[in-house]
């Protein structure tokens, strides 16, 4: 009967965990967005990149997903988290460690027996011992410390795991946003061309018709200018492709100084995204799903430091063989067994069990105000996301008129000046005007599709469809 009550309490006591079990705090998602209604729609692609209809853009981002150096510190962080979680769950099972020794020594006659030895008696002074034992160690983990310990490490590598996905989709992300960038630079690099091409022609003009005496330098003065002006805007645009191009390099693993991008468009289609609902967002969002994770691990700690107030219970155990000679070493009469039970429980520790539990409890807390703000953060990118695409679009429209007009009053412009109804200055403030408005909607295609990339990320690489 004491050994049925011992067991059950043994099992009772086992059962128990202490700390506060997880809850995940209350969603603050909300029904609708501030931009646009929710609608729950399908899901947006884990590729969402090819969505976009370009394949520069899809081998692009494919090659960084493979060869970035920073996806790779993010997997080898995965691998350690997963590997430390087996150091956790290693402790809930007993320990086995097979030792053996082996070992000689030989003593000094005079210290060992003195002047008293009787005549005719000797000692042997040379010791051997030979010893091999299976030695067992188990902590009971009455109170559950090693399975909060377990608990919280289990939640560090899906936390790990997590943030891996948020890189890669903040890498896919990078890769878009550099490449379309780049393109827009491509297009301002035409148009900057053509101008320069138009102006030299125009400046040519000029020079011909002053060298006449038709007209004064003034009218040829200022085409040079508008000639330097549109060459030193080119020379700009081109250190910013550089520098695009350079970023795209080191993304996809590469030297600078061995990667290139042709020159090329952009397509003229952009895709279609759905936000779907802010509680799809949230749940899809990796970072989310991290901030989530780490809470979960803060919680678990708490259990590990409030365990360490309690008595701490182990079994231990050592049985195998010991003898002094080798042949004998098996010899039934020669085995060796101890078995016994270890307590240890706190007296006096001067704070050092309290302090740390409050530390934990405080870690706690800041992980739950950091998942919090990380649910703002999240609505508010697919917030901005949706009203820089409205602004954009509202922007283009305006500026495709505003583009026609430009060109009606160059053309008109040069009509008054060829009839001598108004100044060369007319002529040159149309063109300025003109070539300003083609490079502001090359930079808005640009920006709409930067922003398009930015709103997958939002959403968390897996919300919208076409």
């Amino acid at each position: 009967m004491k050994l049925r009550l011992t067991l059950f309490s043994t099992v009772v006591l086992a059962s128990c965990t202490v700390g506060p079990d997880f809850l995940k705090p209350d969603a603050i998602a909300g029904d609708d967005w501030k931009q646009t209604r929710a609608t729950s729609g399908a899901r947006l692609p884990d590729d969402w990149w090819k969505l976009f209809n370009d394949r520069e853009l899809t081998r692009l981002v494919d090659r960084a997903l493979k060869a970035n150096n920073d996806l790779a510190a993010a997997k080898a962080r995965v691998d350690t988290s997963r590997a430390l979680v087996g150091l956790d769950r290693a402790r809930m099972f007993p320990r086995l460690d097979l030792t053996g020794s082996a070992g000689f020594a030989r003593r000094s006659q005079e210290t060992t027996t003195g002047n008293n030895l009787p005549a005719g008696l000797t000692i042997d002074l040379d010791d051997t011992n030979y010893r091999g034992t299976f030695d067992l160690a188990y902590d009971l983990d009455l109170w559950g410390r090693n399975r909060r310990a377990l608990e919280a490490s289990t939640a560090e590598a899906s936390a790990a795991e997590a943030l891996y996905d948020a890189q890669r989709l903040g890498i896919a992300t990078e890769v878009a946003r550099q490449y379309f960038l780049l393109r827009g630079l491509d297009a301002q690099e035409v148009v900057l061309r053509e101008t320069i091409k138009s102006r030299q022609e125009t400046l040519d003009i000029q020079q011909n018709k002053a060298d006449a005496g038709l007209i004064d330098g003034l009218s040829t003065s200022q085409a040079r200018t508008e000639l330097e002006l549109a060459r030193n805007d080119l020379a700009l645009v081109e250190r910013q492709r550089g520098a695009a191009e350079h970023a795209l390099a080191v993304l996809c693993g590469d030297r600078p100084s061995g990667f290139s991008l042709p020159a090329g468009g952009m397509t003229k289609s952009l895709p279609a995204i759905r936000a779907g609902t802010p509680a799809e967002v949230l749940n899809r969002r990796p970072d989310v799903r991290a901030a989530e994770q780490d809470l979960r691990a803060a919680n678990a700690r708490i259990g590990v430091a409030q365990a360490a107030f309690y008595p701490n219970f182990s079994l231990g155990g050592s049985g195998g063989y010991e003898s002094i000679k080798a042949k004998n070493f098996l010899d039934w009469e020669n085995r060796v067994l101890s078995i016994g039970a270890n307590i240890a429980a706190p007296v006096f520790d001067a704070g050092s069990n309290r302090s740390a539990f409050d530390a934990t409890v405080s870690r706690r807390d800041e992980a739950l105000a950091r998942y919090k703000n990380t649910l703002l953060v999240s609505l508010r990118e697919v917030e901005d996301a949706l009203v820089d695409l409205k602004g954009l679009a509202r922007s283009r429209s305006a500026l495709e008129q505003a583009l026609t007009s430009a060109r009606d009053t160059k053309r008109i412009a040069q009509e008054r000046y060829d009839k001598g109804l108004s100044s060369y200055l007319e002529v040159v403030e149309a063109g300025r005007t003109v070539l300003r408005v083609q490079l502001v909607l090359a930079q808005i295609d640009a920006q709409q599709r930067i922003t398009l990339a930015l709103l997958a990320k939002a959403l968390g690489g897996g919300w919208g469809g076409k």
